[in-house]
């Protein structure tokens, strides 16, 4: 759970309404609503965490560079920019042009999107934003239902997005009004963390679920969730198909030893963006593992799915067995699958990439801390595996890597806790890197480790969970030490490093706390890097701004 100091960065009622209807709702379901209240006004901040703005002035000039559009930025989710808007070797002079305060809350974990001169963002609290990318000045905000966790993707004069809910929504690009909205599924605990990707005027929606979480509760029915890809009309937001990642429905299986009822099979839920072929018009997608007993063949696998129909072509799992939920780490393990998997979900989506020959492959790490290859030409045929890390629940290789055409990089985690002064804290030693792999064999070619964060940074860890950003010369990445690092693409020698977990004046006016970085990578258009700071789960540094980088020290 975050500290004690995370949570009061968090807005009370986003604490209420995590008790509520949210993620804590199993564990305060014996309160009050009076008692709901106090604890929430007890440890969260008054207001609602919407920051203030400050609004664009008529005739703000428009970028024609290239963007960042969703999380990929492409269909193949390369993460790669050919063209960040800056000269090679320039990367090196990057400078803070400005930050923007996401208001209170205690990470920031949505993925920026940059499209012709606007920055797109959201925050903990359910707020967007669009931003002129030159200044930091709001076009417009608009408020959803849930936390944002996914990123944007914008097409066609519309901006589009899931919550934490489970919702999807289309927005009026110039205005933020509301199109419509539609729910992805209604499992209560559904919610959407991977970016939306478009095609050919179709919408394809990853749904994940945190019944993972509440599932591991003795008295709690686990698990009745399946993941799934959606497919909705951009223009209307109608459902053509919908393909869950399990076939079968839940259903009844054993008791627990409290005599609560336990369901499966359930989970494989799809934490990241779909990744589109137009070459053979498939659509790729990378599940989790399962939450209940009995394991499926489709969980930590890649799934090839027809994208006119849906139907599922082929898969290729990398872990067999891997049923678990939190009721397998805690002191109450009765809700633990009998298969107790280790938690080695595919948290990033496949790359496609080119190999010499005329040949393809999909390209994936996982948080067993091993990098996988596959064929997609021939349903998945493993081309080679490469280990980079120890891997586990929290370690191993979690939300993006980033590929350039000839080398893979990957952010390793391995993420590790240890016993001081009574209590249970990151450790400040053990962590990862970044690695980067040749494309056609696996080999690895270098490894930059992060170094030890100092005695007095409480909440560091030298990890690298965060996504990877590429350019041809640089690759940028995040720690949960608080720094954003650019890496040699050649040697992986740094080359570029900020610290950003430290208080910020922002252009809105509020103050803002960079911290611990994780989740998304750096957006990179325009001549100008974007990143978000802060991130308070796990005992990391908390924080939540919007930093934006620029080579134009203007």
């Amino acid at each position: 759970m975050p500290s004690l100091a995370a949570l009061r960065a968090m807005p009370a009622a986003s604490i209420r309404a995590a008790l509520e209807s949210g993620k804590m709702r199993e564990q305060a379901a014996a309160l009050s609503a009076a008692e709901r209240d106090r604890v929430a006004a007890f440890l969260g901040t008054a207001g609602g965490g919407q920051a203030a703005v400050v609004a664009c002035s008529a005739g703000v000039a428009r970028s024609t560079g290239s963007g960042w559009n969703g999380w990929g930025p492409d269909l193949a989710n390369s993460r790669m920019q050919p063209d960040p808007g800056w000269p090679v070797g320039a990367a090196a002079r990057l400078k803070l042009k400005w930050a923007f305060a996401l208001g209170a809350g205690n990470m920031a974990r949505s993925q920026p999107a940059v499209v012709d001169g606007r920055v797109y963002v959201g925050s903990v609290s359910g707020m967007v934003y669009s931003l002129d990318a030159a200044t930091g000045c709001a076009h417009w905000s608009f408020r959803a239902a849930a936390p944002i966790r996914s990123g944007f993707v914008t097409a066609g004069g519309r901006l589009y997005f899931g919550d934490g809910k489970g919702n999807v929504y289309a927005l009026d690009n110039s205005a933020g009004k509301e199109i419509w909205r539609v729910r992805a599924d209604d499992h209560p605990h559904a919610l959407v963390t991977g970016t939306v990707q478009i095609h050919e005027g179709v919408l394809y929606v990853p749904v994940a679920s945190f019944e993972e979480g509440v599932g591991g509760q003795p008295k709690y029915e686990c698990c009745t969730f399946r993941g799934s890809l959606l497919a909705l009309d951009t223009a209307t937001g109608r459902q053509l198909w919908k393909t869950f990642t399990i076939a079968d429905p839940s259903r009844p299986t054993r008791k627990n030893s409290l005599g609560t009822q336990l369901y499966g099979p359930s989970g494989a839920g799809v934490w990241s963006a779909p990744t589109i072929d137009a070459k053979t018009d498939r659509i790729y997608i990378a599940t989790g593992d399962n939450y209940s007993d009995p394991p499926t063949t489709t969980s930590d696998a890649i799934l090839a799915l027809d994208r006119k129909t849906g139907r599922v072509v082929w898969g290729r799992q990398f872990t067999a067995n891997d049923a678990f939920n939190l009721g397998c780490s805690g002191a109450g393990t009765e809700n633990c699958p009998e298969a107790k998997g280790p938690d080695h979900d595919l948290g990033q989506p496949p790359i496609l990439v080119n190999l010499s020959g005329g040949k393809r492959a999909l390209v994936v790490g996982q948080k067993s801390g091993v990098v996988h290859a596959v064929d997609p030409d021939k349903e998945g045929e493993i081309l080679w595996q490469t280990r980079v890390g120890i891997g586990g629940t929290l370690g191993g290789i979690q939300w993006g890597s980033a590929a350039d055409g000839q080398k893979i990089y990957v952010a390793l985690s391995d993420l590790a806790f240890a016993r001081a002064g009574g209590r249970t804290a990151l450790d400040s030693r053990k962590g990862g890197g970044i690695i980067a792999l040749q494309l056609t064999t696996g080999e690895k070619l270098w490894t930059a480790r992060t170094e030890a964060c100092p005695e007095n940074r409480t909440g560091c860890s030298p990890a690298n969970s965060a996504a990877v950003s590429a350019t041809p010369d640089v690759i940028f990445a995040g720690s949960l030490d608080g720094h954003i690092r650019g890496y040699s693409a050649r040697t992986g020698d740094v080359v570029w490093d900020f610290d950003t977990a430290r208080e910020f004046v922002t252009v809105n006016g509020t103050k803002a706390n960079g911290g611990s970085i994780d989740g998304p990578g750096p957006a990179i258009a325009g001549g100008m890097l974007f990143t978000n700071s802060g991130y308070g789960a796990w005992g990391g540094m908390p924080g939540n701004v919007l930093l934006a980088f620029s080579v134009d020290e203007k």
